[in-house]
């Protein structure tokens, strides 16, 4: 149906924005998919089990969502470069285990009973994050998230919190992840584990960066593109994953910072601002 395309595409352009603003920071993070599979559960257990409303369920699965990933960044944040990747790759398989062997979420047999997402809500999400990233791009707050990626050992001889800054970009990509995994779970009705293996992660990172990482539109133009391309080419059959990761590779090659990659203006610090 063409509804779910639509829906699949907003939650895609989510998850890419939820590792979009960890990069703003100068971190990639492969645990996207390990939020979305916590915000999911969280919220399905809270609907089918508990009868909480799916309006208080989502955002208390954001929370929950962002609580554990500033518990996991924390000590993660200290590393950088393949350090901090590996141990995002890490907490997605343990996450996936955990629900496998974890009676409470359904074991490997999954959760079912969700309901109640419907497109106009994904449609809501998308505007309510994207209005929020384009007034982070306008505000002070952005130079500071500049700084950061730019050299952070500067950054932080200029004051700033290294510490926070990250677990704050890492929270709050893990909360959007999260909200993204409460509306798909109950679209979707039934979700099992493997619906958040390390392949969701991978792919969400593969639309930032042929989206482009220089602004908020890029990761939106790549997930949208890369989430109905495979249905454009349906007619190809068996040859349709070869001619996807040859288009992958054709894009890489021609544009190599992304699809779009010029960089949005943000607001700059003045002395004289109250003059």
């Amino acid at each position: 149906m063409i509804q779910d395309y639509f829906f699949f595409t907003g939650v895609n352009v989510l998850l890419a924005w939820s590792v979009y603003i960890v990069l703003l920071t100068g971190n990639l993070s492969f645990a996207q998919g390990a939020f979305m599979a916590i915000g999911c559960y969280a919220a399905g257990i809270m609907t089918t089990r508990y009868g909480v409303p799916l309006a208080l369920a989502v955002p208390a699965s954001m929370t929950i969502s962002a609580a554990v990933a500033v518990l996991v960044g924390f000590p993660a944040l200290r590393v950088r470069g393949i350090y901090l990747i590996l141990v995002t790759v890490g907490l997605t398989f343990c996450v996936r285990i955990g629900l496998e062997n974890f009676a409470y979420t359904g074991g490997v047999e999954g959760l079912k009973g969700m309901a109640g997402t419907k497109l106009w809500h994904v449609g809501a999400a998308m505007l309510v994050v994207g209005a929020l990233l384009f007034l982070l791009s306008r505000s002070p707050l952005q130079r500071i998230l500049d700084a950061v990626r730019e050299d952070d050992r500067v950054a932080a001889s200029l004051g700033i919190n290294l510490t926070y800054v990250k677990l704050l970009a890492f929270g709050a990509g893990a909360a959007i992840a999260g909200m993204a995994g409460a509306l798909y779970g109950h679209y979707l009705i039934f979700v099992r584990p493997d619906n958040f293996d390390i392949l969701v992660s991978i792919f969400v990172v593969l639309y930032v960066i042929l989206g482009g990482v220089n602004n908020m539109w890029g990761p939106l133009v790549g997930a949208t593109v890369m989430t109905l391309l495979p249905e454009f080419i349906r007619a190809l059959q068996e040859w349709r994953p070869t001619v996807f990761g040859l288009a992958i590779i054709v894009m890489l090659l021609l544009r190599p910072e992304g699809l779009l990659k010029f960089r949005m203006a943000s607001a700059r610090w003045s002395g004289n601002a109250g003059s």
